[in-house]
């Protein structure tokens, strides 16, 4: 993966891993993203999510491509 969403994939993940979705419900982090879950996971992880998802549409949007990310 380009290091340019690394950062932030990483720090989605740490988010999911301490929310209550996987802690107190038990759900995996893939069900946890899941979009019927998302009132389960806080506010800050959905933010991190929709940050994490603009980067990746980022790399494949033809305008960015050559000049790489704004992060």
């Amino acid at each position: 993966m380009p290091s340019s969403c690394k950062e932030i994939r990483i720090e989605l993940a740490e988010c999911i891993l301490k929310s209550d979705c996987m802690l107190k419900d038990g759900l995996s982090a893939k069900e946890c993203l899941h979009s019927d879950n998302e009132y389960r996971i806080p506010v800050e992880c959905t933010a991190i999510k929709r940050s994490f998802f603009e980067c990746k549409r980022g790399m494949l949007d033809m305008r960015n491509r050559f000049r790489g990310n704004k992060s």
